[in-house]
């Protein structure tokens, strides 16, 4: 099943359990009060009550949770996670053959060879190569906070598609990028990483597409792990292992057909709870597809990244973290500064 055919059994499956197009839609949001992905007890917008300016680092800001990494604090505790030097590398190969989202595609080409040369009394020569991909949404990739956002009042109505901090779309869009919310903004991250290998706490190869990881889930493999006891802080890097990137090339249309992840409930402990600096895990998109409750597309995207301005790492390689029981180590990671880039490819660093 493809990515577009899992998004639309979203609106199917919407329609079929409120038992009409007008209850918890699109075409009548305010009806979706009390619903998981809601906050507060308004309903300004499809997602509950409005979420800027954002409290934590005020109206102007275009950083989010990345703001942490500033704090020498923040960035002396995760140095300190160091202690044997083991490094591990977090990102997955680029190639034509990894699977993409929708109709995302990878393209590397060498044009000739040697591409330039012959070059003074040595005869130098090099190569390179010519690139063509959504460079910020591809592979293992890092969501900027102006990859998703909110259309409060619907797709025609560019003053009220809001993303994090309230920055409209007609604030935010150019042809040569985005003008605000680009993941040039953003810090160098430097955190005290954690891993919760839900999977192997379950003692399964990977968990299946559409389960929901949940706060019982969280504390079993915590528990598991000896870290039962653990006091999360501010700014530190949560990254969950399904075991999913076991179809990562081998079969994409699996890996691609759909998802284990978070549900809101975990999402809300990120955000609420431990304030995380940044999330990751090893599936294309972080959360549970196709969800319990399909009447929200990409709920946890939009209350992580466009309410609360946490940043996510997807697609990663968690594999050798979890085999060598590294449950807590120091996490590296610096977006590309792609000027009006939504995201980042890269390849993420863990330190045991």
């Amino acid at each position: 099943m493809s990515i577009a055919r899992s998004i639309a059994l979203f609106a199917i499956a919407a329609t079929a359990f409120t038992g009409s197009a007008l209850a918890c839609s699109d075409k009548d949001w305010k009806a979706c009060k009390g619903k998981p992905w809601v906050t507060g007890d308004t309903m300004d917008t499809p997602m509950g009550e409005r979420w800027w300016p954002n409290k934590l680092w005020g109206a102007a800001d275009e950083a989010g949770s990345t703001n942490w990494f500033t704090k020498p604090e923040v960035v002396q505790r995760a140095l300190a996670e160091a202690k044997t030097g083991k490094t591990y590398r977090l990102g997955r190969a680029y190639s034509a053959a990894m699977p993409t989202f929708g109709e995302r595609k990878f393209v590397l080409r060498i044009p000739g060879g040697p591409t330039g040369g012959p070059f003074g009394a040595n005869s130098l020569v090099y190569n390179d190569e010519f690139v063509a991909t959504e460079i910020g949404q591809i592979g293992t990739q890092f969501d900027g906070l102006g990859h998703i956002g909110i259309a409060i009042n619907g797709a025609a109505d560019k003053s009220q598609i809001r993303y994090y901090n309230g920055v409209t779309q007609l604030e935010i869009e150019g042809a040569a990028g985005l003008k605000k919310n680009s993941v040039d903004k953003l810090h160098p991250i430097v955190a005290r990483g954690f891993l919760i290998d839900v999977a192997g706490a379950k003692g399964v190869a990977n968990l299946e597409a559409g389960y929901e990881i949940t706060m019982a889930d969280v504390r079993d493999a915590l528990s598991k792990q000896g870290l039962a006891d653990t006091k999360f802080l501010p700014g530190d890097g949560i990254f969950f292992r399904t075991g999913w990137g076991v179809h990562w090339i081998k079969d994409n249309a699996k890996f691609n057909s759909g998802e284990p992840g978070i549900g809101m409930e975990v999402a809300r402990w990120l955000s609420d709870m431990v304030q995380a600096g940044v999330v990751g895990s090893d599936t294309w998109g972080l959360e549970n597809v196709p969800a319990k409750d399909a009447g929200c597309a990409f709920c946890i995207h939009a209350h992580l990244l466009t309410r609360h301005g946490i940043v996510n790492q997807e697609n990663m390689d968690l594999d050798a973290l979890a085999a060598d029981k590294a449950w807590r180590f120091l996490y590296m990671y610096s977006p590309m500064p792609i000027v009006g880039a939504t995201g980042s490819a890269g390849s993420p660093l863990a330190i045991k």
